[in-house]
């Protein structure tokens, strides 16, 4: 434990600023006036540096698609005509309240007669397609042969966005919230008022049968704990009943080998769960969850009212405006299309050569360090640095989208949910069909209009969308060391997710290969240990920090910040004060209590503030930069600083 978290822990402490000692607090004193003033949109529960950026990006898209829907002459690119066609469809608010419940009654009475398991048996094909049944699918790379792919089946989501949420005060507060608005929406699909409470309460005694089976986020925080091999025959048999079997070789095209149970735990209880004695709760919960599924593509009234139980986990106050939600349908759909648009747009050559070339420099740095680092032995140095050689680069947005799009028509006489339960089919059987495709390595993970950057170990690259390459981040316009503490830091985060708890267990091919000797891995955990130890049980907000559920990104952030700043230091003009004040600016931010409970439950990054605090107390160079000694707030003895990377 740090001895210091009384200045690193604490919502208070970073949401009521005042004057602050960069000596004794980084974070609040580059962002306190800032907080000072700062207010949380109604609709979001959080502001600052990436949600402020996000909405940034959001509202040019936006207007855009506005105007497009007036001169639909200027549009020249065909995809991007159909995602302006469904912005309109989701935006003729004046048709969506005309037709109300109507276009989702259809579905809403197929699941509402289903009389028995026979039924569910009958109609799984359709259930799996719709994602209702109790158990999720999704095809990704084998982890152990990323060559191929493979299907992964896991446990539904919970009510709650947590296991650990259950029996504690916050559960007793949300559950009431949950039921009130589940009688709304069920009272609009013409149940009466006994009934819905009914479903309801079957419903809920659904969900908390899972809550001892499934995972809890610090669990699957391991992913390698979810790769569980077993012959398709073992799933044949498993799944007997509903012959779930034959349905993914049909969806797949092909009898896949294996499958992965992502939760054994909870797929050797499904005969219990879903039992003739337990049908009327699976029933009602299937029910009820597609009831509220299907909501936000209703009338607005319906949108505003199926969305009150989400806004209630995360301290949201209201719901997102009417040009907002129809941008946000149209994005959940179209986000390739809309983030090429972004980049061709929005983002020029200049800036993607640069960021190349920081890309590069940062890369070089990390060959640097790998190869004279003092506690790996050549062995396992030598793999790692063939594993960073390896590592592909992909900065912007794709020269072009998936084929899938070409699917994607918009039918302007159907419905709003119609058309969105249409693409959500196509885009469920398109994941199935790479059973029987190779793994697709050119592949993006994130659209080019989506301000983040991601590490898959699965194939070993980095990608860097357009809209994160801007200030505070990156700008052509800020120093080079301003960009370094900023894009710089994150562009080296992602390659530190090579070599964090996580990436480690992945070879330069994204294969799971222990590629270590075995003093060298033990040093390792070690060392992640002390990045545990480091933050766990951190006060933050009403809760605790679990160091186990956020050490990837805390390895991943230790990694990024210490090579960013080798890097800038290259810079004959470096100015260290910049790099680290942009660091802490980056993680400006300011959250709903609410959103804060959440994160601390299920996100694996730590709290913003002590991302930017803790990680520049590791580092030997914040202190002779701004002379911060023993009896300053910020002051870590040498001997707890983690350095890993």
């Amino acid at each position: 434990m740090r001895t210091n978290n009384k200045i690193v822990g604490g919502t208070g402490d970073f949401q009521n600023s005042g004057e602050t000692s960069l000596k004794d607090n980084l974070y609040l004193n580059v962002n306190g006036k800032w907080l000072e003033t700062a207010e949380i949109p109604a609709d979001r529960p959080s502001t600052g540096g990436f949600s402020d950026l996000r909405d940034e990006v959001d509202n040019k898209l936006q207007k855009d698609l506005a105007k497009f829907t007036q001169e639909q002459e200027d549009i020249t690119d065909p995809y991007l005509k159909e995602a302006v066609k469904l912005y309109q469809l989701a935006h003729d608010y004046d048709r969506r309240n005309q037709e109300g419940i109507n276009p989702a009654l259809s579905k809403y009475k197929f699941y509402k007669n289903l009389k028995d398991l026979d039924d569910i048996r009958t109609n799984i094909k359709q259930l799996v397609l719709d994602g209702s049944f109790a158990l999720t699918f999704w095809v990704s790379p084998n982890m152990k042969d990323t060559a191929h792919n493979l299907l992964y089946v896991g446990a539904p989501a919970l009510f709650l966005p947590d296991k650990q949420y259950y029996g504690t005060p916050s559960e007793k507060a949300l559950i009431p919230v949950l039921q009130k608005m589940s009688e709304q929406v069920l009272t609009a699909y013409g149940e009466s008022e006994g009934s819905a409470k009914q479903i309801i309460q079957n419903a809920i005694d659904f969900d908390k049968m899972l809550v001892p089976l499934v995972m809890s986020s610090e669990e699957k925080a391991d992913y390698t704990t979810q790769y569980n091999p077993v012959d398709f025959e073992q799933f044949k048999s498993d799944t007997a009943y509903f012959n779930l079997a034959q349905v993914i070789t049909e969806l797949g095209e092909t009898t896949p080998k294996i499958v992965s149970y992502t939760e054994p735990r909870y797929i050797e209880q499904l005969s219990k769960i879903i039992s003739e004695t337990n049908f009327a709760k699976f029933h009602d919960w299937m029910l009820l969850n597609n009831a509220i599924s299907m909501t936000p593509y209703l009338s607005d009234e319906l949108r505003i009212m199926g969305g009150i139980f989400s806004r209630a986990l995360n301290g949201t106050k209201e719901a997102s405006n009417q040009d907002k939600s129809a941008y946000q349908i149209t994005n959940s759909i179209f986000s390739e299309i809309l983030g090429i648009y972004y980049g061709d747009k929005y983002f020029g050559k200049k800036a993607r050569e640069d960021v190349k070339t920081m890309v590069k420099a940062m890369v070089k740095v990390y060959k640097k360090r790998l190869q004279n680092n003092t506690w790996l032995s050549d062995k396992t140095i030598k793999k790692a640095v063939a594993k960073l050689d390896a590592m592909k680069l992909k900065i912007g947005y794709p020269d072009q989208p998936r084929e899938l799009y070409q699917e994607l028509k918009v039918d302007s006489k159907a419905s709003l949910y119609q058309n969105i339960a249409k693409f959500s089919e196509i885009l469920v059987r398109d994941n199935f069909k790479d059973l029987s495709r190779p793994v697709d390595r050119t592949r993006w993970d994130m659209p080019g209009n989506l301000v983040n950057a991601c590490y898959d170990p699965h194939v070993n690259d980095i990608t860097f969308p357009a809209a994160i390459l801007q200030k505070p981040f990156y700008s052509l316009e800020q120093s080079t060391s301003q960009n370094y503490g900023g894009i710089g830091a994150v562009i080296a985060h992602e390659i530190s997710h090579g070599f964090d708890n996580n990436g480690a267990k992945f070879d330069e091919s994204g294969n799971m290969n222990n590629w270590w000797t075995k003093e060298d891995y033990h040093e390792f955990k070690k060392r992640c240990q002390g990045m545990i130890n480091e933050l766990d049980g951190v006060k933050f907000g009403s809760g605790k920090v679990n160091g186990k559920l956020v050490v990837s990104e805390s390895v991943a952030d230790q990694g990024g910040l210490s090579c960013a700043l080798e890097a800038a230091k290259q810079d004959p003009n470096v100015d260290l004060v910049e790099f680290f004040k942009n660091w802490a600016r980056i993680w400006q931010t300011k959250s709903s209590s609410a959103f804060i409970e959440m994160l601390l439950t299920n996100d694996v990054h730590a709290p913003a503030p002590l991302r930017a605090n803790v990680q520049a107390q590791n580092i030997d160079e914040f202190y002779t930069t701004f002379n911060v000694t023993e009896g300053d707030g910020m002051w870590l003895p040498k001997s707890e600083r983690v350095a890993i990377w």
